[in-house]
C-alpha cells in the first residue's frame, strides 16, 4: 500500500513538472515577446525571462527534493534528519519563487495600467502567494518532523 502511494505521488511530481518544461519551452518566449510589443518597451522581455526562467529553477529543484523526501519514504527514512533538511530545501525554493514574482508585480501593473484591466494585478499575486502557502507548510512539516525525531530520540535513549 505505502509503495503504491509513493508511486502514485512520484507520478504526479513528474506530471507536474512536464507542462511548466512545456510552458517554459514554448510560451514563456511567445509572452515575453507579446509583452514588450505591448508595452513598446523590447528590453522589457529581458526580465520577463529572467523572472520566469528565474523562477523555474527553484521549482524543478524542488519538484526534485519532493522525489527524494518520497524515496525516503519507500526506504523507511522518513523520519530522519535527511527528510528535514530536504523540507528545508523546498521552503527555500517556494521563498525564492516568492520573491521572484513579487519582484516582478510591477510589470504587472504596467500591463493592466496600460490595458485598464486592474484585476491583472491579483493574477499576477496567484504564484507569489501560492508560493508562500507552500513555504509555510514545508516549515510547518520540518518543525513537526523536527520534534517527532527528537521525541524518537528521546524515547531511544530511556529504553
Amino acid at each position: 500500500m505505502k509503495i503504491t502511494t509513493t508511486l502514485f505521488l512520484k507520478i504526479a511530481v513528474i506530471l507536474i513538472g512536464i507542462p511548466v518544461l512545456v510552458l517554459c519551452i514554448f510560451l514563456v518566449p511567445e509572452l515575453a515577446h507579446a509583452v514588450a510589443d505591448f508595452l513598446d518597451v523590447h528590453s522589457i522581455k529581458y526580465i520577463i525571462f529572467i523572472i520566469l526562467y528565474g523562477g523555474v529553477l527553484p521549482f524543478f529543484f524542488a519538484l526534485y527534493q519532493a522525489l527524494k523526501v518520497l524515496s525516503y519514504i519507500d526506504k523507511n527514512n522518513a523520519f530522519s534528519e535527511l527528510s528535514v533538511r530536504t523540507l528545508m530545501k523546498i521552503k527555500y525554493c517556494a521563498i525564492s519563487i516568492c520573491i521572484l514574482h513579487v519582484l516582478g508585480l510591477p510589470l504587472y501593473f504596467l500591463v493592466a495600467d496600460k490595458d485598464d484591466a486592474p484585476g491583472l494585478i491579483f493574477v499576477g499575486m496567484v504564484i507569489p502567494f501560492a508560493s508562500l502557502v507552500i513555504a509555510v507548510f514545508a516549515a510547518v512539516l520540518q518543525r513537526l518532523l523536527q520534534e517527532a525525531i527528537n521525541i524518537k530520540s528521546e524515547n531511544d535513549l530511556t529504553v
